[in-house]
This record gives structure tokens, sequence and C-alpha cells, in this order.
């Protein structure tokens, strides 16, 4: 009966693609309430890689965003170069990241950070002005950030 040892396959492998997406497992660094273990993860990488991977993809991304201007809607080579490869490795490094951290706790560290270097880098580099209401928007962002590394459950506080 190769169709009911099919059937069962089948439902083990979307058991196990249910935890894995989930976050939980009963094995490794996961633990059934989302927080996260000192140790390494069920991917081999560690409390301290994992924020190293996050750091990289948003320093690729600012990198990527602060040439997006100068590459002209893609019509100078140098310029656009540097845009490319900035984005593919800054999702190369956040996708590494996402294998021990929940996207939403990722992805908002990613995209808060990002857009306070991009502003810094703007009001800083290509002289753009920044109001009292940008300041405030960006320190609340920076503040978010900060929240979510202190205190939130869903990151990993252990020493990789």
């Amino acid at each position: 009966m190769p169709a009911a040892n099919t059937e069962v396959k089948d439902r083990s492998l979307l058991a196990s693609l249910a935890v894995g997406s989930a976050g939980q497992e009963a094995h490794g660094s996961v633990t059934i309430a989302g927080s996260r273990s000192s140790g390494p993860s069920r991917e081999g990488v560690t409390h301290m890689s994992q924020w190293l991977y996050l750091s990289i993809a948003i320093a690729a991304e600012v990198i990527g965003t602060s040439f997006l201007r100068n590459a002209a809607g893609f019509t100078r080579l140098g310029p656009s170069v540097v845009v490319v490869v900035g984005y593919v490795v800054a999702f190369y490094f956040l996708s590494l990241t996402l294998k021990t951290m929940p996207v939403g706790i990722a992805y908002a560290v990613w995209a808060g950070a990002g857009t306070a270097l991009i502003a810094l880098i703007g009001w800083v580099f290509l002289a753009q002005s920044l109001d009292v209401a940008a300041i405030v928007g960006i320190g609340l962002i920076v503040a978010g950030v900060v929240v979510i590394n202190a205190l939130s459950s869903s990151v990993s506080h252990g020493v990789g």
C-alpha cells in the first residue's frame, strides 16, 4: 500500500514544516514559548552571529540605498552596481538572520535602523534638512529598536 505510506510521509513533512516555520521545535535552541537559549540554534547560528548577520544586512542596505540617487535610474554603471550588490548582500544576510530570529523582529530592526541611518546620511552628506517632526520620528524609531532588543522575549538575549 504505497499510497498510505506516501500520505503519512506527506503529513510528517507538513507537520515538520509547520513546526519549523513557527520557530518551535522539540530540540535545539528554540523553545515552545518562542524564547531562545544562548546556545547555537538548529542551524548552527549563535546569538552573536544572528546580530552580526543583521548588522551586515542593515549596512549593505544602507550603502545600496545611499547610492540609489547617484545611479540615476540605473543609467550610471558604477553607482548601479553598488546598489544591486548592496541589496543582494543585504537580503542574503537578512535571510541568514531569519534562520534564528522571527521575521517580524528582524524586519522591524532592519527597517527601523535602516530608516534612521538613511535619514542621518541624507542630513550629513546630502544636505537634506530634517524638521522637528522628522527628528522626533527618527528618535521614536530608534527607541523602538532599543525596546525590541532590550526587552522583547521574542529576541534571543543570551551570550553567543
